[in-house]
């Protein structure tokens, strides 16, 4: 919104800094984090007088219920105050015209959606009375993750704007065009990111501290795409457009810093699938959209680990009638055996902050 009064500047000079993204990314970041530490606590305040709060069972690994019982009560969905602020910054700092923000928004709002129905099927009276925390169906969630996948997946196929192809780290010229298998590609990274992320959402911090880095380093990333001089240095292709996507990434480092106010060790409020679908799909978005998907890999290895620790888990489980873990993710397999809850998180950032200068290092070794 503010974007366009960069269109006055010939009347009034100060105007022409709406114009630069890195002015604006630096004010979405702001925006976000002022928006979740201000209103934070009110938010809080209304989820605890509705009784909005996490439920602990988990009828497969009673002992983990026992760790964990500290944490039931603490209000959930704070997902819906975080994903709020990062769409109200985009509208207010993000260029509307440009297409890339666009469907980043709409995979934002739609998997936020799609979240809180899961989240609000999990916490009516009656579920709470059965002792369930199923929420949605696993089938009914993946439909619709699916669903968006096709719809971001076939606009970039049949976008002749945007290409199919695939770029790979450490190689100077090496590109695959992937062609039509673009869609189910598109189709894989936004349901991998989006359920990955979720995976990870156990602990006080863990999932939030670990999207706030990977924002971080694909804010960089965008910019670099986007910026038609520095791509040609770093022999990066060249993405028109997509340094619009520098402000979004901004937009959730600052939510992610704000949430983070409280959900640190001990969390006062936990995000819930409200939060971590949205986030997941969304930087799982991005990656594709600044054609960065395999640095994805690297940059969020964290998330990866925690998927490959729970299919390695149920793959042994049914092959071997034996488990691989204590129980899975990996972040509670930890606690389990004996680890100190923030020792697991401040371990795990510290390893997404290695992660992060390994993916960054990438851009200049090809």
């Amino acid at each position: 919104m503010l974007y366009y009064l960069s269109g006055f500047s010939d009347s009034i000079f100060a105007l022409n800094i709406f114009r630069y993204i890195t002015f604006r990314a630096g004010m979405a970041a702001i925006t976000t984090f002022l928006f979740c530490v201000l209103f934070g606590p009110y938010f809080i305040r209304k989820l605890r007088e509705y009784k909005v709060h996490e439920l602990i069972e988990r009828k497969d690994c009673p002992q983990l219920d026992v760790v964990q019982s500290s944490k039931a009560g603490t209000p959930t969905m704070g997902g819906i105050f975080m994903i709020g602020s990062v769409v109200l910054s985009v509208l207010l700092w993000g260029d509307l015209s440009n297409h890339y923000v666009l469907l980043t928004l709409l995979t934002c709002v739609w998997l936020a959606i799609l979240g809180a129905v899961d989240d609000y099927i999990k916490l009516t009276q009656k579920e709470r009375q059965l002792g369930s925390k199923r929420g949605l169906g696993v089938r009914t969630k993946l439909f619709w993750q699916l669903m968006l996948g096709v719809i971001i997946g076939s606009y970039i196929y049949f976008n002749p704007s945007v290409t199919t192809n695939l770029s790979v780290p450490f190689f100077k010229h090496f590109i695959l065009d992937l062609g039509i298998l673009y869609i189910p590609f598109v189709i894989f990274v936004i349901v991998g990111c989006t359920n990955a992320v979720n995976l990870t959402d156990g602990l006080d911090g863990l999932a939030i501290g670990c999207v706030l880095i990977v924002s971080l380093t694909f804010s960089i990333l965008s910019y670099i795409v986007g910026h038609m001089k520095f791509s040609q240095y770093l022999l990066i292709p060249f993405i028109s457009g997509a340094g619009e996507l520098t402000v979004f990434c901004a937009a959730i480092l600052g939510a992610s810093l704000g949430f983070l106010w409280f959900n640190c060790y001990p969390a006062t409020i936990f995000m819930g699938d409200t939060g971590s679908l949205a986030l997941g799909g969304t930087l799982g978005v991005i990656a594709v959209f600044i054609k960065n998907e395999v640095l994805l890999l690297i940059a969020g290895g964290i998330f990866v680990v925690e998927v490959l620790s729970v299919i390695l888990q149920v793959v042994s489980f049914k092959t071997r009638h034996k488990r691989l873990f204590k129980v899975s993710p990996l972040h509670h397999h930890l606690q389990l055996s004996g680890w100190n809850e923030s020792k697991i998180i401040v371990r795990f950032w510290i390893t997404a902050i290695i992660l992060a200068l390994i993916t960054l290092t990438t851009l200049k070794i090809r």
